[in-house]
């Protein structure tokens, strides 16, 4: 019962850490990440960064292995929000160029 339990949080904490890729990749592809607020990317941060010690103590492998990947992406998310938006933001027209070249 309990590799019947391990398996469940992997593919738990799989699913809840490739569901940040798609975020992460549309940010990085539109240089941009002025929609999403500080206070929900640090405290959601610190939440994963807190959880990742919570596996450590606790030697929980499904634990550690989905929130250190969920907090690697969630620091390149705050990170590429702190480089992207200290730029100007690119006018609609700029975007509609860049996405019509990202469509050949």
């Amino acid at each position: 019962m309990m590799a019947a339990a391990e398996a469940l949080g992997m593919v738990a904490g799989t699913l809840t850490t490739v569901a940040f890729l798609p975020q992460v990749a549309k940010i990085w592809r539109t240089r941009s990440a002025r929609d999403l607020s500080w206070g929900m990317a640090l405290v959601f941060t610190a939440g994963v960064g807190l959880w990742l010690v919570y596996g450590l103590l606790i030697g929980a492998p499904a634990i550690i292995a989905a929130n250190a990947v969920t907090f690697a992406l969630t620091l390149c998310i705050c990170i590429m929000k702190w480089r992207f938006d200290r730029v100007p933001a690119p006018s609609e027209t700029d975007r509609s160029l860049r996405n019509e070249d990202l469509e050949r």
